[in-house]
């Protein structure tokens, strides 16, 4: 069922509760649409890094080759955030004037710990990816980071649109007002020293790299929210334990999605405990079966798979391979 969808998308988002086994359930999915020969790029936008761990190896923020078709990377949330404003403060000075150089800078390193950052520098990362991908894969897998967080970032697309075109109405209001100091003959000088131009950097020249710089942002944003409403190239896979505040946070999460747009494709319920291994597993799978009910009743027309408690850790390529055979 699972292995069924993954072959009919082109970006797979895997999510969940922490601790639920997404990073194995999504690696495994990725491993097979590689076993047959699709490109496929598996990315990590967990801090926790669990990528590199169920693969044994090192896997870092550019791709690297897992195995055969398949690649992965982790998005590491310092260096992600490090990048972002890096990118902003080249921008901003390029359009402020020298004199302001400071007040960039002041700006920026306020910035660094503000709420939302990792968020925001995280979701035009997973747009560069995104843009990457459909040159370069047929599949992108998501091995997202516990709920909270992702329906945050799944959000963000739509919410960071909304302020970009905000900030466009306010440049044309600007730049009305700065045509009308331009236009002002002798005084033009004003309105160099108001905006920050000179002679040797125009006025109208600032305001076009400004609107420019704000239009990139606004078609990056609305091409990724794009991408992930895709009914069609898209799909959310909610992974979960038979437990109750997995079952209740999957329907909350659920919800979100929802509102934002996002089509969940599937239920994985991940670690069933065995009901023919003793008294005690099988009052434990009795005890899942209650908390899979309200799962059924809350939402009764997802497709859901169920995969048994393992024995052993999913660790390596031969483990992972293996579990991916459940999947089907």
């Amino acid at each position: 069922m699972l292995l069924n969808l993954a072959r009919s998308k082109r970006i797979l988002f895997f999510g969940g509760k922490g601790g639920v086994g997404k990073t194995t359930v999504s690696a495994a999915t990725a491993l097979a649409m590689a076993g047959e020969g699709r490109r496929v790029l598996l990315v990590s936008t967990d801090p926790a890094h669990n990528l590199g761990h169920l693969f044994n190896r090192e896997i870092g923020p550019r791709p690297v080759r897992l195995a055969p078709s398949l690649d992965g990377m982790e998005l590491d949330p310092e260096e992600t955030v490090n990048e972002h404003l890096e990118q902003v403060s080249s921008s901003l000075r390029r359009l402020m004037a020298p004199h302001l150089a400071g007040e960039v800078d002041k700006h920026i390193e306020l910035s660094r710990d503000a709420p939302g950052m990792q968020e925001a520098a995280i979701m035009e990362k997973i747009a560069d990816v995104v843009a990457l991908a459909a040159r370069d894969y047929d599949l992108l897998v998501f091995d997202t980071a516990p709920s909270g967080h992702t329906a945050r970032l799944i959000a963000l697309p739509e919410m960071m649109s909304a302020w970009t075109d905000g900030l466009i109405n306010r440049r044309d209001k600007a730049e009305r007002f700065s045509s009308v100091l331009r236009n002002m003959g002798s005084d033009r000088s004003v309105g160099n020293k108001v905006f920050g131009g000179d002679d040797k950097d125009p006025l109208a020249n600032r305001e076009s790299s400004i609107r420019s710089l704000l239009n990139r942002r606004r078609r990056m944003f609305s091409d990724l929210r794009a991408a992930i409403t895709d009914h069609e190239r898209t799909s959310f896979i909610i992974v979960l334990a038979a437990e109750r505040l997995p079952v209740l946070e999957t329907i909350a999460l659920h919800g979100q999605l929802r509102r934002t747009g996002v089509q969940v494709g599937a239920l994985v319920v991940n670690k069933r405990s065995p009901a023919d291994m003793g008294d005690f597993l099988k009052e434990r799978r009795a005890q899942e079966d209650v908390h899979l009910a309200t799962l059924t009743e809350a939402l009764p027309d997802l497709p859901r798979k169920e995969l048994g408690l393992a024995a052993h850790d999913v660790v390596g390529l031969e483990a992972l391979q293996a579990f991916a055979q459940k999947l089907e």
